[in-house]
């Protein structure tokens, strides 16, 4: 019986950067949502009408947070996901598809957050 030869594909193709922009976001994540649970959850004096919400989101400040958030939150979890399929052994053309899909459902949601916060 001979034994399964791995080829190892080097530092640029191993996946090693996604790994560490997964950690690094998620800990960006975990500080912005906590941030965001103060805010929004634990202190209703801040406001939670619409009103206050379009005052905080006409500060660049907030608008940067915000998109911020829309951002690091959609790679991250689109890249979690993308992750969890490339772990499955499937066919080529059904990995690029998948990927492709992702990709498109990503910018979507990215211009529709993006356009969202800017709009005010």
């Amino acid at each position: 019986m001979e034994a399964k030869v791995y080829k190892f594909f080097g530092s640029r193709n191993s996946g090693a950067k996604n790994w560490y922009m997964q950690r690094i976001t998620g800990i960006i994540l975990v500080i912005v949502l906590i941030g965001h649970y103060i805010l929004m959850h634990a202190t209703p004096e801040t406001g939670h009408t619409y009103q206050a919400v379009m005052d905080r989101l006409h500060q660049p400040i907030w608008k940067i947070i915000d998109l911020t958030f829309v951002t690091l939150g959609l790679w991250h979890g689109l890249n979690g996901t993308w992750n969890v399929i490339r772990d499955f052994a499937i066919k080529q053309w059904l990995a690029t598809t998948i990927y492709t899909l992702i990709v498109v459902i990503a910018l979507m949601f990215w211009f529709l957050g993006v356009n969202t916060i800017l709009s005010f």
